[in-house]
């Protein structure tokens, strides 16, 4: 870690620390259980080669398994992990080594509690000799333990219009709970939904890819880090983004009265976080 490279920015609603080294150094200093969300997107495998030197699928896990064990220990028992990576296509078929990293988070001591998707709802349409241009990528959540906070109401949508049409008119068998006809043992009652303004969402966020930021190769939208850091913690809260880039995940945690720690690699990146560039 570069200790002259570290900077704090404070407001007096939230605090912003900066600093340029590999996140397997600077975790070192911070004390156990002192997070409650690290949301982060680290660099894909063998991927962006001129920027992070690139990290070859088979070597993957082994690489980020002694960042993972300092995020396991930084983490407050309650606290919430969320991480966005992507498969990669080698010689023709998918590589593993995401199904891999997940298997062996658990064995780290990592529960793996849900899956959430990010639809990239701007991605071009493409084709190549056998296969359509991805516009999807995974945001895992990890946990410490099976009780985890969790603010459910802050992500709440609206209900839409299709409600008041469906709610309008209303039969005998909406009245009552009714069993799926599939035989598939799940049971609805559409009354349950009268008088309600919000609705909880799914787990397929539709967001569209960041355009505003040139200067970073890998930026992923404002509102990715923001669903999460609404969804999993509380003003005051501290956000780490062990792999900031641009440091998107620490502006979107002061904008929410979070404090935030962000970790990178390279200087320019560091820069970029300050707005120095």
């Amino acid at each position: 870690m570069i200790l002259s490279e570290q900077t704090h920015l404070k407001n007096s609603e939230s605090e912003m620390r900066f600093y340029q080294g590999d996140c397997l150094d600077v975790l070192e200093q911070l004390p156990d259980s002192s997070i409650d969300l690290i949301m982060t997107s680290p660099p894909y495998a063998d991927s962006r080669k001129n920027t992070y030197g690139g990290i070859l699928p088979e070597r993957y896990v082994e690489w980020f398994l002694p960042r993972a064990a300092q995020f396991l220990r930084v983490l407050k028992p309650t606290g919430t992990f969320i991480l966005n990576i992507k498969e990669k296509v080698v010689e023709g078929e998918r590589h593993t080594y995401v199904l891999e990293l997940i298997l062996a988070l658990r064995k780290q001591g990592w529960l793996w509690t849900e899956e959430f998707i990010w639809h990239k709802k701007n991605a071009y349409p493409g084709k190549w000799p056998n296969r359509f241009r991805d516009s999807w990528e995974r945001c895992l959540q990890f946990n410490k333990q099976r009780q985890f906070v969790m603010y459910q109401d802050a992500v709440k949508i609206p209900m839409g219009d299709w409600s008041k049409r469906r709610l309008k008119y209303l039969s005998d068998v909406d009245r009552h709970r009714d069993t799926s006809k599939a035989q598939s043992g799940f049971s609805k009652k559409v009354t349950n939904w009268l008088g309600r303004a919000q609705a909880y969402p799914t787990n397929v966020l539709h967001l569209a890819t960041e355009c505003t930021n040139k200067q970073h190769s890998a930026a992923f939208p404002a509102a990715l880090p923001e669903w999460f850091i609404q969804l999993f913690t509380q003003v005051g809260d501290w956000v780490l983004d062990p792999f900031m880039g641009s440091g998107t995940t620490c502006h979107v945690a002061k904008k929410l009265e979070r404090n935030s720690i962000g970790v990178d690699l390279h200087q320019v990146h560091v820069k970029l976080a300050r707005g120095e560039l």
